[in-house]
C-alpha cells in the first residue's frame, strides 16, 4: 500500500454532520433492518472518524442481533486516510464502539487495526470488491498537488483531467469497486457536474452505472465547518439506469427534513415537500457527458422534457454561433478610444464593451481595437502602418506576451484572430457576469470585447431570438447548468448558452414570433416568458408554478 507525499498543507477536511451521515448511510442501505456482516463497505477517507463512526454502531448491532461473532468481521470495513493521526484515532474510536457492543478487548483492537489503513485511496492497490462506498472525499485542486503526486492520480484515473478536484478520481475508484447493485453515497462539492472537468466522470456515470439520487443542498448547514462549496448527497449504483429522485433543499432542511425526504426517496410518489425541501421523482436521468443541472425538481423535469423535444441553439440551422469576443492579451496597449488614438484608421476596428450593453441596450461605444489582421485574416505588415507600430511598442507587455515570445517575427498579434466580417453582421450580444440574462442587439459595425459572449445566425430574425433569450426559460437553462458567482451572479459563457434548447425558428407561430419580438424590443421579460411559453408549447404560467416549487401547484408540461 503506498502512501503518497501530497505536498499541500492543506487536506481538504469537511467534517459531516452527523444526521447528514445517518441519511447517507439510510439512502444506500446500509441499515440495520440487514444483515450487515454479510457486506463489504470502503470509506475512502475516514477523517476524523465521522462516517467511521454510525458505520461501526450499525454493523456492531447487526452482528449482535444476528449473532454473528465479532471475529467474523474482518472484511466488512475497509478504510483508507492519509493522516497517521486520524488512522489511530478512528482505530480507537472503532475499538470503543466495539467494546461497548461485547466485544473484548483483543477482538476489538485487531478489528479496528484492520478496517483501517494508513494510505491514499487513490494509490492504494487492494482492489475491494465492494457493496457500499460511502464518504466525503476530501475537496482538493489538482493544482494543489506535488507534480509527482498528480501525476500518479491521473494515470490511474482518467476520469481526472482539466483543474479537476481529486475528489473525482475518489467517484472512479469508488465506482470501480462497487459489485453488481452495489451503490456508492457522497457528501461531496457538486460542482462537477456543471463543469468541463467533470465531463468525463458524467460519461462514466451514465454509460455505466446509475443515478438514483441527488439530493442539492447548497444552503444547508450540513458540516461542523463553514465553508463555500455546493454540496449535493448523490447516490449511485452499479445498476441499470432507472427512476431517479431529485430534492432541493433550503437553510432550514435538518434532520427533521431529511427523515422526511428519505421517506419520500424509498416510497413510489412522484412528487413531495416538506420541512426545507422539494422533491420530484424523474422517470429517468441525462445522458452523455452533457452538464447536470441543479435546482427546483420541477424545473429539473421541465428541462428533462425542453431537452428531449428541442434542439439546442446551434443546432437550429442558419449557421447559428455562439461564441467569445476577441482576447487580445494586452488591452491597455490594444484598446484605445478611436476618437483620437494616434493609428491608421483603417487599423482602427470599433470595439462593443461590457460597458456598452450593461445597462441592457446598446450605448454608443468609443472604444475600438488596434487591428493587426487584414481583411483576409493575415497580419498586417507594420512597416506598413508605422503608427500602429509605435503605439503597440509604447506598452512593452505586448512582447512580454507568450504569444509574442513564441514567434517574435509576430510580436504584435492579438491573442485571439479577427474574424474577417464579424463586425459588419447583426449579433446578440450577452455579458459574463450579470444577476439576469440580458441579450442586446448589436445590428453591425461593432466586433465584440473578450467579456462579451454573442450569438449570430441567418436563420433567426434576431429580435424573435432575443425574445426567446430574453425570457425566464432561456434563463433557467443558465441558471441550472451555470456555475453560480457569490451573490447569485449568473455566468452566460459559450458552454452555458449552448445548453439552451429552443424551438426551431419555423415552428414558431407568426403572432408568437410577434410578441417575442416586442418583448425584445420593451425588454419585458415577463411578456418575454409568456410568449416563450406559448413558443415551447408550455401551459401558460409554467416558470411562475416552477418558481414558486411546489409539486401540488405545478401544471402539466406540453398538455
Amino acid at each position: 500500500m503506498a502512501v503518497a507525499e501530497v505536498g499541500f498543507v492543506e487536506y481538504g477536511e469537511v467534517f459531516t454532520r452527523r444526521w447528514v451521515v445517518e441519511t447517507i448511510l439510510d439512502l444506500v442501505g446500509y441499515t440495520t433492518d440487514r444483515d450487515l456482516t454479510k457486506h463489504i463497505l470502503v470509506e475512502p477517507a475516514v477523517g476524523s472518524g465521522a462516517f467511521l463512526g454510525p458505520i461501526v454502531e450499525r454493523l456492531a448491532a447487526s452482528a449482535v442481533e444476528h449473532g454473528v461473532r465479532f471475529e467474523m468481521l474482518a472484511d466488512a470495513i475497509r478504510g483508507y486516510d492519509l493522516q497517521p493521526q486520524h488512522v489511530e484515532s478512528c482505530r480507537a474510536l472503532a475499538a470503543e464502539i466495539l467494546r461497548s457492543h461485547g466485544a473484548h478487548e483483543g477482538e476489538a483492537q485487531w478489528l479496528a487495526h484492520t478496517w483501517i489503513h494508513h494510505a491514499d485511496f487513490l494509490l492504494d492497490d487492494v482492489d475491494t470488491p465492494a457493496d457500499f462506498v460511502v464518504g466525503n472525499p476530501p475537496y482538493i485542486r489538482s493544482d494543489d498537488l506535488n507534480d509527482a503526486t498528480e501525476d500518479a492520480y491521473r494515470a490511474r484515473w482518467t476520469t481526472m483531467w482539466g483543474r479537476a478536484d481529486i475528489f473525482i478520481g475518489f467517484y472512479e475508484r469508488s465506482l470501480a469497486m462497487l459489485k453488481p447493485g452495489g451503490k456508492l453515497g457522497y457528501i461531496c462539492a457538486d460542482r462537477w457536474m456543471r463543469n468541463s472537468y467533470g465531463a468525463r466522470l458524467r460519461q462514466l456515470i451514465t454509460e455505466r452505472y446509475a443515478v438514483e439520487t441527488l439530493w442539492q443542498m447548497h444552503d444547508v448547514d450540513a458540516f461542523h465547518a463553514e465553508v463555500s462549496a455546493y454540496p449535493a448527497i448523490t447516490v449511485l449504483a452499479n445498476q441499470a439506469q432507472g427512476p431517479v429522485t431529485v430534492l432541493d433543499t433550503t437553510a432550514e432542511f435538518g434532520p427533521d427534513g431529511a427523515r422526511e425526504a428519505a421517506k419520500f426517496t424509498f416510497s413510489d410518489a412522484t412528487d413531495a415537500e416538506g420541512a426545507g425541501w422539494v422533491g420530484s421523482r424523474l422517470d429517468d436521468w441525462f445522458e452523455g457527458n452533457d452538464l447536470w443541472p441543479a435546482g427546483p425538481p420541477a424545473l429539473i423535469r421541465l428541462l428533462e422534457r425542453l431537452n428531449e423535444t428541442f434542439p439546442t441553439l446551434e443546432e437550429t440551422g442558419g449557421n447559428t454561433k455562439i461564441s467569445i469576443g476577441v482576447a487580445s492579451g494586452a488591452d491597455k496597449a490594444y484598446i484605445v478610444d478611436q476618437n483620437s488614438a494616434d493609428v491608421e484608421h483603417d487599423r482602427l476596428l470599433p470595439l462593443v464593451m461590457a460597458d456598452d450593453i450593461r445597462s441592457g441596450v446598446l450605448a454608443t461605444p468609443r472604444k475600438a481595437l488596434i487591428n493587426p489582421w487584414d481583411a483576409q485574416g493575415n497580419l498586417v505588415d507594420l512597416a506598413a502602418y508605422p503608427r500602429m507600430a509605435r503605439a503597440l511598442v509604447a506598452h512593452p507587455a505586448v512582447r512580454r506576451r507568450f504569444v509574442a515570445r513564441k514567434n517574435p517575427e509576430r510580436w504584435h498579434r492579438t491573442i485571439d484572430k479577427v474574424y474577417p466580417g464579424l463586425a459588419e453582421r447583426p449579433k446578440l450580444l450577452l455579458q459574463d457576469m450579470k444577476a439576469q440574462i440580458t441579450p442586446v442587439l448589436e445590428p453591425g459595425g461593432l466586433y465584440p470585447h473578450h467579456n462579451l459572449y454573442y450569438i449570430v445566425s441567418t436563420g433567426w430574425d434576431l429580435e424573435v431570438l432575443g425574445g426567446l433569450l430574453l425570457s425566464r426559460i432561456a434563463e433557467a437553462f443558465v441558471d441550472a447548468y451555470g456555475v453560480k458567482m457569490r451573490g447569485g451572479t449568473l455566468r452566460f459563457q459559450a458552454q452555458y448558452l449552448r445548453m439552451i434548447r429552443v424551438p426551431a425558428p419555423e415552428s414558431i407561430d407568426g403572432d408568437v414570433a410577434d410578441q417575442l419580438r416586442r418583448a425584445f424590443r420593451t425588454r419585458d421579460r415577463n411578456a418575454a416568458t409568456r410568449a416563450a411559453e406559448a413558443a415551447y408549447g408550455l401551459p401558460e404560467g409554467t416558470m411562475d408554478a416552477i418558481k414558486q416549487s411546489k409539486p401540488s401547484s405545478q401544471p402539466d408540461l406540453f398538455s
